[in-house]
């Protein structure tokens, strides 16, 4: 079980502290969806709505970067 759940309202890492997801998260995501690239992108896609409405005031560009352009 990971501790690099994110911490919202500011999506937080819980276990690190970064902008979630971080660096150890993204790696741990890859391992469990690794024969499954759509089903993580959509996961991450959902994330990124609940994330928009919490974070209105981060460009929608960088919230697409963080949540989706990592999973290519």
């Amino acid at each position: 079980m990971t501790t690099h759940l994110p911490i919202t309202p500011g999506w937080t890492c819980g276990g690190c502290g970064a902008d979630w997801p971080c660096h150890t998260r993204r790696r741990e995501l890859r391992a469990e969806y690794d024969r499954a690239p759509v089903s993580l992108a959509l996961y991450l896609a959902a994330q990124l709505v609940d994330a928009a409405e919490d974070l209105g005031h981060v460009p929608a560009g960088h919230l697409h970067h963080r949540f989706l352009g990592w999973t290519r």
